[in-house]
């Protein structure tokens, strides 16, 4: 049966074709779209030629990416890789970032394999550079480095240093008082580079030996200046040895200097000359004549700043005239000047220390209101003066909020606070905040930490004194042999031996 169905079904296709036409027959499934032919496969491609190109990176984008760097060793990392693009070279800009980044994390082992690359560079290099580089190295106490900082100036910029690049150098090395190398860069300025001393030199050759108490040499200095083709004595020269003499307690040559400098060298002063006779009558106990320089000053077409009103405000307070120094305050507003932090913290601090801290906290709220931001000075100085009063809850509550509303405190702040609370053996009080100091990577000064652990076991808390050890070993204190004998002595009197061993164990791996 089978074998003839198949046979009928083809029997059947036979006669419907040839009754047709005499065309082949077509299945209906070749009535689609017609078939592209076959294309010759790709050419087979490396694994470098489908590796995607970098983007070529510029030298404002490298400096871009070297100052966005937090790590110096990857900003170093970076810096190298870059120099490996075909047609790249690194300029004074790429450079000076660079180095910027490194002496700023002190990596300066970093800093001089740079420098020596610099040697075998093509192109300009500027003395801004070196500079900068010098103020690094006198933060960090490296004089020597700063001399020698200096003199690679002419090697490697391929120019003699600027009359700015001497001057920098020199003050930074009379600042720190190493006159020894102040000689070494002079001397050298002279023979190798024939440079004359020039005001800004002179300037601070007098600077250094006011601050050192030699005013004789100071003004020899000056005298020898006046003989000079190349500079003469100016504002500056005269502020500074008015500064010295006000400095030495004599108000009197120094206003006789003052009067000699506008009537012989026809030199008119500026509101830092007026600063300096305000600040010294003030440290005489002479706030009146201070006061009697700011009129002197209007009378003679100077108007007074802010640093002027500033200086006498302090004066003025540090001198017991609070009332003086608030109509002081009252004139800067009136004049149209606005008291800076500076003005307010000085007035602050005189409250603060005589009893009237809410009165301080009134010129705090005035503070806010005027836009005049409190710095950390500021609330320090409020947090001393209520912890004097014994205001503590106060004190905790600001310690604790300020952070919050993005004012910075600093581990004085919290210091001034558990001191206090210690000294006062509210230990309650200064075991949470010593928690919340903790917590916040403050660690309290090595005395008051033994004071307060002492203070705990003395008053029986054994539990606390425990806890508050272990939390301080954490950050690395190591506590006195008597403290701890005391605390030992405590926890086995309460038969709280468990502690003992924690205790032993977290002291052993704190010193291992």
């Amino acid at each position: 049966m089978k074998f003839s169905v198949i046979n009928c079904c083809r029997h059947r296709q036979h006669n419907c074709v040839t009754s047709s036409s005499s065309l082949p027959w077509i299945s209906p499934f070749n009535f689609t779209k017609p078939v592209k032919p076959k294309l010759d496969p790709p050419p087979e491609i490396t694994l470098t030629e489908t590796r995607k190109k970098s983007k070529y990176i510029t030298h404002d984008v490298a400096i871009n990416l070297i100052k966005r760097e937090k790590d110096p060793q990857h900003a170093l990392k970076i810096f190298n890789m870059i120099s490996e693009q075909k047609g790249f070279n690194h300029n004074n800009a790429t450079y000076a970032s660079i180095l910027q980044k490194l002496a700023q994390f002190k990596k300066f082992q970093a800093v001089e394999r740079v420098l020596h690359q610099m040697t075998y560079e093509t192109c300009k290099f500027h003395e801004g550079v070196f500079i900068n580089l010098m103020k690094h190295y006198s933060k960090c106490w490296f004089h020597e480095k700063v001399l020698d900082t200096f003199l690679a100036i002419q090697t490697i910029v391929r120019e003699k240093p600027s009359p700015k690049a001497i001057s920098s150098c020199l003050n930074l090395l009379v600042d720190s008082n190493r006159v020894d190398l102040a000689r070494k860069l002079l001397l050298h300025a002279k023979r190798s580079l024939t440079y004359k001393p020039n005001v800004c030199i002179f300037n601070i050759l007098v600077k250094y030996h006011c601050k050192n108490g030699d005013l004789e040499s100071a003004f020899e200095v000056v005298k020898e200046m006046r003989n000079s083709k190349y500079s003469y004595p100016n504002v500056i020269t005269y502020s500074t040895l008015m500064d010295g003499l006000c400095q030495n307690g004599k108000l009197k040559e120094a206003f006789e200097l003052f009067e000699e400098m506008i009537s012989k060298d026809r030199i008119v002063p500026d509101p830092l000359t007026y600063n300096v006779l305000i600040n010294g009558f003030c440290r005489g106990g002479k706030a009146d004549r201070a006061r009697n320089v700011i009129e002197f000053m209007k009378n003679n077409g100077c108007c007074p700043n802010v640093f002027n009103y500033s200086a006498l405000v302090d004066g003025l307070c540090k001198a017991g005239k609070p009332q003086d120094a608030k109509e002081v305050l009252a004139e800067m507003k009136s004049s149209g000047l606005k008291p800076d932090t500076v003005t307010y913290t000085s007035l602050i601090n005189f409250l603060c220390r005589n009893g009237q801290v809410d009165e301080a906290i009134e010129l705090l709220k005035e503070m806010k209101e005027n836009e005049c931001e409190a710095d950390t000075v500021t609330f320090n100085v409020i947090l001393g003066g209520l912890c004097r009063e014994g205001r503590f809850d106060e004190a905790l509550d600001m310690v604790e909020k300020l952070p919050h509303q993005g004012i910075y405190l600093n581990k004085g702040s919290y210091r001034i606070v558990l001191n206090s609370l210690t000294q006062k053996c509210e230990l309650r009080k200064a075991k949470k905040l010593l928690g919340l100091m903790l917590s916040r990577g403050f660690v309290p000064h090595y005395a008051t930490s033994n004071e307060l652990l002492v203070c705990l076991c003395k008053e029986r808390m054994a539990d606390d004194a425990a806890a508050a050890l272990f939390d301080l070993v954490g950050m690395g204190f190591q506590p006195k042999f008597d403290t701890w004998e005391l605390l030992i002595k405590l926890i086995c009197r309460d038969r709280k031996l468990l502690y003992v061993f924690e205790l032993l164990d977290e002291l052993v791996t704190a010193n291992s």
